[in-house]
Formats: structure tokens, sequence, C-alpha cells
């Protein structure tokens, strides 16, 4: 506030027993007249401070503090005063506190990103994930096998695709495995009370956009890959977390969802 040609600070801006602590360096204002009830003090030729006996917090009384020494070093108009837009801005940036709200139940979203690597899967045991139905007619699901060189041409081929989410985490990179060249993804669901299965559903949809709870179960092809070691990697699931795919040690045995610590192993490394 403006009056006659000087700058008055709020009545209620600090309190006369905390405006001037040797410790902090600052300048000592000269009162007169202690025991009256209000008192303006010059501390600088074109700041006039007022002050009051108002109990604050120590939080306030720093910020005013603090806009009083930038006041200082403001730089002044031609005429000799201070612009009313720098003082003011000084003023703002001190006393007004920034708040950051987040939105209540906002959904999480995973964007796909440019990056899709394609691979084999083989778990630490040097088993290689097949698709079940190209070796026997069971439904679509996979399994862990070691490949001879007569028998290579089983193998899965994955198009690994990345996302990147809308909350921060740090669980892993989110990926969807989808098998090259199908509609064909790995995917973790869950019927009633039982435990998540793996299984390969069949997808028609894009999936440039997938949303926690997707109305179309997508978020269950959702899998955070973390890099463990030098050379394996976990995938567990997004919509079920704490549950990783895994394989059993012997050969033959399908390809499941499990909880650590298990006898299965939920290490793979990725093949180009």
């Amino acid at each position: 506030m403006a009056l006659h040609g000087r700058y008055i600070l709020p009545s209620d801006a600090l309190e006369t027993d905390l405006i001037y602590p040797d410790s902090a360096g600052f300048d000592e204002p000269d009162c007169p007249d202690q025991l009256c009830m209000m008192c303006q003090c010059d501390m600088h030729k074109d700041i006039k401070l007022e002050l009051s006996p108002h109990p604050h917090s120590m939080r306030k009384v720093v910020n005013i503090v603090i806009a009083v020494e930038k006041l200082k070093h403001i730089k002044k108009m031609s005429s000799g005063k201070f612009s009313q837009d720098a003082l003011l801005n000084i003023i703002l940036e001190n006393v007004i506190e920034e708040r950051l709200v987040k939105p209540l139940n906002a959904t999480q979203t995973y964007r796909k990103t440019t990056r899709t690597l394609q691979c084999s899967v083989c778990d630490k045991y040097k088993k290689t994930l097949v698709q079940s139905n190209k070796l026997t007619n069971q439904d679509l699901h996979l399994k862990a096998v070691t490949l001879s060189a007569g028998t290579i041409q089983y193998k899965v081929q994955f198009s690994m695709m990345t996302y990147v989410s809308s909350a921060q985490q740090n669980n892993g990179q989110p990926v969807c495995l989808g098998i090259s060249n199908s509609n064909l993804y790995i995917a973790c669901t869950q019927s009633g009370g039982s435990p998540p299965v793996l299984l390969l559903k069949e997808v028609s949809g894009p999936l440039n956009t997938i949303t926690a709870d997707d109305p179309n179960g997508y978020d269950s092809l959702l899998f955070f890959r973390k890099e463990t070691g030098t050379a394996y990697n976990t995938f567990e699931s997004v919509k079920y977390p704490g549950w990783f795919i895994s394989t059993a040690f012997d050969d033959w045995k399908r390809v499941e969802m499990s909880q650590v610590p298990t006898d299965r192993t939920t290490d793979f490394t990725l093949q180009d």
C-alpha cells in the first residue's frame, strides 16, 4: 500500500520481537517508543516498515523479512521511487505459497511409445517359450521347452511394446508382449476368487492407450518389465501386483503366474 510516496507493509505482518535478530544479519529498526502499540521504523530510504505486536507464525515473519531484504536491492524507477509492479511481484513471490493439487480418483493411463523390441524369451534354465497349439490341439497357452536344432522353428517371436504411465512409478517399464505377426498377447486374468492365470488373448482393437480397469480388459496385457542383475528380466502383472510370469524347472510345463518366493523361476533373458 502506498502512502505519501512511501510503501507500507500490512500492520499484521510482523511481531516486534522477531523483526531484528542480530544473528540474521538484518538491519535493526530504530523505534523511539518501544511501549507504543504500533510504531513505524525506517529501514531504507524508500521503505517504511510498520510493526505490529500481533502474534504470527515464524514462516510469515521469514517471508516478510526476505521481501524487505529484496526490496533494498530492487532497481528504482527514474523518479527515485520503487515501481509498484516490481514491489507487488517481490511481495507475492515471498508471501503466496504454491500448492500442487492432484485430482481425486484420477484414472491411471498407459500410452504406447514408438519403441518396440522384437525378441524371443528364455528362462534362466535356457528353456524357450513356445506356443502350445503349434505342438498339440490344446487351448492357447505357452510352455517352456528346451529346444533342439530340429524344433527351433517352434520358438515364439514376440513384439514387446513399451508404454509410459501417467503417474510416477518405480515398478519397471510397462510393456505388452504380443506374438509377432498375430493378434495374440500374453494376458494375466482372474476369474471369480481364483488366483490369476496366464493365457494368450486375442486382441482386435488398437493398444495405443490402456487405462486401469480398461472396459475391454486390455489392462490385463500390461506387465512391468524390470531388469535384475546384468542379464535377467522379470515380468510383473500391472493389474495384479505381486504376480509374475514364471516357468517350472522341468520341460513341457505350462507358463504360469506365480507369487514370490516360489520354486518356479521368474527370471528371463531376451534374445534378438
